[in-house]
């Protein structure tokens, strides 16, 4: 009975992942899905999952699981706009999503600077992260999204490790409601009462941090 036990725990926990359902999910973000639209992952999203900055493409190594799977599920339904994700998401199917969700979230994230919400902020990119502007009613970055903007949960994601590019493309996606897949307009309320100056400020410091 205690085997039994055991057996089920390691099938619910992923723990009895067998070499050939990996090879097939490494096929999938090496070489892309059984359908054809589903091109490969790390085409835009390079071989480490690391993104590409220069072009504006996020990384997905080390993001959780239940993120990455909300992510592609909105793609596919339209509350988060994307012409490039649009056709992929709608190509890949649930099994195959969740499948790449899973290992992308065990993939290596980069290293991020440790900053303490004690911290004297300095410029507007700083104070927005750390202190927020609540006479605005702009919570800190921090409060959320976690000590360096490591990410909280599957909710609030990692804003270190992104590149600078890809977090202002998505407060302007909030701003221009290209993208509504917050819960109660959480975020597009902060994207939408920051200034220019403030949104290019706040994405060049989480992107510094991981540097």
């Amino acid at each position: 009975m205690e085997i039994s036990r055991w057996a089920l725990l390691c099938f619910l926990t992923g723990a009895f992942t067998t070499p050939a359902f990996a090879a097939d999910v490494q096929k999938i973000f090496s070489q892309g899905g059984s359908n054809p639209g589903a091109i490969a992952c790390s085409t835009c999203h390079g071989a480490d999952g690391l993104g590409m900055p220069s072009a504006g493409f996020p990384r997905l190594a080390g993001l959780p699981a239940d993120f990455l799977t909300k992510q592609i599920s909105d793609f596919r339904s339209g509350s988060r706009s994307n012409p490039i994700m649009l056709p992929i998401a709608q190509a890949l199917s649930e099994d195959e999503s969740k499948a790449l969700a899973v290992m992308l979230a065990k993939m290596p994230s980069p290293a991020v600077k440790p900053v303490n919400r004690a911290h004297v902020a300095k410029g507007p990119g700083e104070i927005v992260a750390l202190r927020g502007a609540w006479d605005r009613n702009i919570p800190e970055c921090v409060a959320c999204h976690g000590p360096s903007g490591i990410g909280v949960g599957a909710t609030f994601p990692p804003l270190s490790g992104q590149s600078a590019q890809y977090l202002k493309s998505q407060l302007n996606a909030w701003r221009q409601n290209t993208r509504k897949n917050d819960q109660d307009d959480l975020m597009g309320h902060i994207a939408r009462s920051l200034t220019d100056t403030e949104v290019e400020a706040v994405s060049q410091y989480f992107a510094e941090l991981s540097k």
